[in-house]
């Protein structure tokens, strides 16, 4: 019985012991975050103000580590939400990369961070982040120069903005490691012609290197292929490739003027728009397709048209039974 005995107060002084310890470093996370409070005098304002004591952050001593650790967490957790929801912060930005590396880097920084001012993050801060962007854009640079790159191009037009259209003209570098934006102009005072598109990308090649320059990419647009042809003249080892999506979008297009083809997508459309343009047959089709929208939008309005065809052909027996309900026949916008 006596080696029986031994080894239960041995257990019994291991267990006597690690709750030592716990308390111990419960204890030492008190003393910590009351020192904290005290240098914090605008957290302990928030507090009075929402009428919250201050030692529901801290628990009693007798609380499981585990349970601690949960009810810091969750502290924790109500003022990120918190600020969250007061700067309209999107959602998905907690699962930024930078936001984590962040987070990381508070906790072990410890208590008594201050956060940045103002002036620091749109001055001193940002011009540092900006310098550490140029130096992984040099190491892209590198890249370039071992197997070359694609110059992508693009333009587009701020339509938002009726009384002012800007069209803007993007460039970007591809390459093995991915894309890079390269540069921007705003092109709204000049005729888009394909001398100007041409002098354009010529500068930004001679940036670069044209020995680095694989090919051009742009789409099928006449100024686009005159500004091909300027650039074979002076640069023929230069491939200039057409956009595969632009190509696609001018087959869709072509498709769609057909006579086969047009009056079913005009019929698609004008029903579309009637469902979606009243609440009571817009919540009928919810109703009958379980919460399935009818319009797939595409990149292109070209493409969207034989996206919302396709959804419509999915749906073909639930919008039947819509049309064919009693529900239907009762609504006074479907009544001819």
């Amino acid at each position: 019985m006596r080696p029986k005995n031994k080894t239960k107060e041995k257990a019994k002084s291991k267990n006597q012991k690690r709750e030592k310890k716990r308390d111990e470093r419960e204890f030492s996370f008190q003393v910590q975050y009351s020192s904290f409070l005290l240098q914090s005098p605008s957290l302990s304002q928030f507090h009075v103000a929402n009428c919250q004591p201050l030692t529901t952050l801290v628990p009693p001593a007798a609380v499981t580590s585990s349970n601690l650790f949960r009810e810091r967490t969750h502290s924790v957790h109500q003022y990120l939400s918190r600020w969250v929801y007061e700067s309209g912060i999107a959602f998905h930005a907690i699962d930024n990369d930078s936001f984590k590396r962040f987070v990381e880097a508070v906790g072990q920084f410890g208590p008594g961070y201050r956060p940045p001012t103002q002036y620091l993050l749109r001055e001193t801060l940002l011009k540092e982040e900006a310098d550490r962007t140029k130096n992984i854009l040099k190491k892209h640079e590198e890249e370039w120069v071992l197997n070359g790159c694609s110059i992508l191009t693009d333009a587009s037009t701020d339509r938002k903005k009726k009384k002012k259209k800007r069209s803007i003209m993007n460039l970007c570098v591809n390459f093995k490691e991915g894309t890079t934006f390269l540069s921007s102009k705003e092109e709204s005072d000049e005729a888009h012609t394909g001398n100007y598109i041409f002098e354009y990308v010529d500068k930004c090649i001679e940036e670069i290197g044209p020995q680095y320059v694989v090919q051009v990419v742009t789409n099928n647009a006449s100024n686009n292929m005159a500004a091909k042809g300027l650039s074979k003249e002076k640069m023929p080892h230069i491939f200039w490739i057409s956009c595969a999506t632009h190509i696609v979008n001018l087959m869709l297009q072509g498709i769609g003027n057909q006579s086969k083809f047009k009056g079913v997508i005009e019929k698609a459309k004008s029903f579309t728009i009637f469902i979606y343009a009243h609440h009571k047959t817009l919540s009928m089709m919810s109703k009958f397709t379980k919460k399935r929208d009818i319009v797939r939008p595409g990149v292109t309005r070209f493409a969207t048209s034989f996206l919302n065809l396709q959804s419509l052909v999915e749906k073909k027996s639930e919008l039947r039974d819509m049309v064919a309900s009693e529900e239907w026949k009762a609504c006074r916008h479907t009544r001819v």
